[in-house]
């Protein structure tokens, strides 16, 4: 593992927790919203259990890699059903964490 690429992937998760959190927020008590609300909570959680993992160069870090790409893109087309600001953030945040996921995986 590169360290600048591992530095890179486990920077896009936690921009992606982050940006999967905001849209959380905006996606509360918006009974329309929640199939957004559902997968962001879980690329959050992914998100963050990824860049840990990552942090101590476990030896499982592809794995969970590609778990949390495969989540990210699931995200990623759910938010990009919707036009709120944080769905679209989310959506591209999730894109850059996948991208980056992918090529830790491989």
């Amino acid at each position: 593992m590169n360290d600048q690429a591992l530095n890179d992937c486990i920077q896009a998760c936690l921009d992606c927790t982050t940006a999967c959190e905001t849209c959380v927020d905006c996606c509360l008590g918006d009974a329309a919203m929640s199939d957004c609300l559902r997968h962001c909570l879980d690329c959050a959680e992914v998100c963050q259990a990824c860049a840990r993992v990552m942090a101590r160069k476990s030896p499982m870090s592809k794995k969970w890699c590609a778990l949390c790409a495969e989540i990210c893109e699931a995200c990623a087309a759910e938010c990009e059903k919707h036009d709120k600001e944080a769905c679209q953030r989310c959506t591209e945040a999730c894109r850059r964490c996948a991208e980056a996921c992918h090529k830790m995986a491989a």
